[in-house]
């Protein structure tokens, strides 16, 4: 399924990172799925939420940069190779992933992929 994925470039400084989970904590939004990569300099992270449009006015209004971009995320049995059989139609057809970030708890798996095209490459993960 298609849904928004809460984008925050930040510094990469001590405390930025529980600023913004505070900030979101304070107004009830729930984190679901979240990855973080950083420089030296900077870091982005990006979060699938409870409401993100509004975790992201919220995050606006706190002085932090939020964007919102679609993504797909997608629920597959825990076990080797699932992913890649869900993928490989979409591969072929020459979509392609710019990133993903995953995990895993007892038979299930959820990935979070941003897409070239999220629209297309949704009914490969039907």
């Amino acid at each position: 399924m298609i849904t928004k994925q809460l984008s925050v470039f930040m510094e990469n400084r001590s405390g930025r990172l529980e600023d913004v989970m505070k900030t979101l904590a304070e107004h009830n939004i729930n984190m679901s799925a979240l990855s973080l990569a950083d420089t030296s300099e900077y870091g982005m992270l990006r979060m699938v939420v409870s409401d993100a449009e509004q975790a992201r006015d919220i995050l606006r209004a706190n002085g932090f940069s939020a964007n919102l971009t679609d993504v797909i995320c997608v629920e597959v049995t825990n076990e080797s190779g699932s992913l890649l059989k869900k993928m490989e139609a979409m591969l072929e057809a020459g979509l392609s992933v710019e990133y993903m970030y995953a995990f895993s708890k007892g038979d299930q798996a959820m990935a979070v992929l941003k897409c070239s095209d999220v629209e297309s490459a949704q009914k490969y993960f039907v």
